[in-house]
């Protein structure tokens, strides 16, 4: 009898037996929950390097505003196309008519094969 009063005791305190234990969602008995381990605001790789884009096109304008056909860094600096601590890379949009040859941080494989189609150079910097 004794055993019995027990188990009804228990069961008007606890949730049901057959439902099972309920807890709170996350709840990983201590340990900081997944969702607070977690980041918030995305992922920020320390080592990426950014570069300014400049297209194709805006090199054969220049050239043919300044007279040049050797466009370097400076040249692509001063007429505000880049910023003076920015790297500068160069895309493929737009065409070429003229053989230039051009210095920058970096190309895209577009961008070279169009500046050596019209017979110009692609000179990297920094390599």
């Amino acid at each position: 009898m004794k055993n019995v009063s027990v188990v009804v005791k228990a069961l008007e305190r606890a949730a049901p037996l057959p439902v099972g234990y309920e807890h709170k969602i996350g709840f990983e008995g201590g340990q900081m929950p997944l969702q607070r381990r977690l980041p918030k605001f995305g992922f920020t790789n320390h080592t990426r390097v950014e570069y300014k884009a400049v297209n194709v096109a805006a090199l054969q304008a220049l050239s043919e505003v300044l007279g040049k056909t050797e466009i370097g860094l400076d040249d692509i600096k001063i007429a505000g196309l880049a910023d003076s601590k920015e790297l500068v890379k160069v895309l493929g949009n737009g065409e070429l008519t003229s053989a230039l040859t051009v210095t920058a941080d970096a190309f895209s494989a577009t961008a070279k094969s169009k500046i050596e189609a019209a017979g110009g150079k692609a000179i990297v910097i920094g390599k």
